[in-house]
């Protein structure tokens, strides 16, 4: 995307734009002619700074000051295709795109069930000068909307020791501390428990009661994690997720923890020990443990 203008946009379900408060004909007007300077991320927000029509990226002084903000929802999606390909079923919204090297020509969101949406946005500075999130030009803007939320492990920028000061400050459950983005991005209900299974921490351990090795323990099991899963291209259940190309991931075939209810612990057979895997209920979803290693401590917190 980055470097591609947007020749022409079209609106097929204004219910997808409608964290556009200036409603359909604005986004389309305010995208074409437009020039997507880079493409960035944090947590579940993904944005496109843009340059207008009359900006000259080149220019050492110009700054953007919007972009094209996406959230996915539950099953959005984000594809790059030919312009000759057939619609999708789900098809909310279509980019046309400039020549770029043989590239597919669109940018097209899909989604079934219209929880996730497009925008164009202000930009503002981040808060510690630092890039907005995981991208090329590591500009240091990001949308209003996404400024809350933290940076995640494999951010440059992301602190870990201030991250276990964090965590020692909350008096919660470990998992609750893992899920809660204005803490730490990027982990959901899978890589949680795939990361708690690595570091050999029970998801109900107390978050003050942490030693710093036990945090750099469980920081490094949640990059490992999240390093392999996108090697794998991701955890994909059904066809709702898939990279932009419409690839599945095939992570779940190494998931150790995750959906894996009454089956031996791979590392517990490792050693020669007995260890089961658990599935137990955890605000309303499911976590999976193994019985032997990841055992339940003293003051639990549910």
């Amino acid at each position: 995307m980055a470097g591609r203008r947007i020749d022409a946009a079209a609106v097929l379900d204004p219910r997808s734009v409608r964290r556009h408060l200036l409603g359909p004909e604005d986004f389309v007007g305010q995208l074409e002619g437009a020039r997507v300077l880079d493409a960035a991320r944090r947590g579940k927000y993904l944005w496109m700074p843009l340059a207008g029509p009359d900006d000259d990226p080149a220019d050492p002084g110009f700054v953007p000051h919007t972009a094209l903000l996406a959230h996915l929802g539950m099953s959005g999606q984000l594809l790059v295709e030919d312009a000759d390909q057939p619609a999708e079923k789900h098809l909310k919204v279509r980019l046309s795109l400039s020549d770029a090297d043989g590239m597919p020509g669109e940018l097209r969101f899909v989604d079934q069930r219209i929880f996730g949406g497009l925008a164009v946005v202000p930009l503002i500075p981040t808060h510690d000068g630092g890039p907005g999130g995981r991208s090329e030009a590591r500009l240091p803007l990001v949308p209003a909307e996404a400024a809350h939320i933290a940076r995640d492990p494999l951010d440059p920028l992301f602190d870990a020791p201030a991250f276990h000061e964090r965590l020692r400050s909350r008096r919660t459950g470990i998992k609750r501390a893992l899920l809660d983005q204005r803490l730490i991005s990027g982990i959901g209900n899978i890589y949680a428990d795939e990361a708690l299974w690595t570091a050999r921490l029970h998801y109900a351990r107390p978050t003050d009661t942490l030693r710093r090795p036990e945090t750099e323990r469980l920081v490094d099991a949640v990059r490992d994690v999240m390093d392999r899963a996108l090697a794998a291209g991701g955890t994909s259940f059904d066809s709702l997720y898939v990279n932009v190309n419409g690839a599945s991931g095939y992570f779940a075939r190494s998931l150790d923890a995750y959906g894996r209810a009454g089956l031996p612990c791979r590392r517990c057979a490792a050693e020669g020990r007995v260890g089961v895997v658990v599935r137990e209920q955890f605000m309303n979803r499911s976590s999976y443990r193994c019985t032997r290693c990841q055992p339940v401590p003293r003051n639990a917190r549910w």
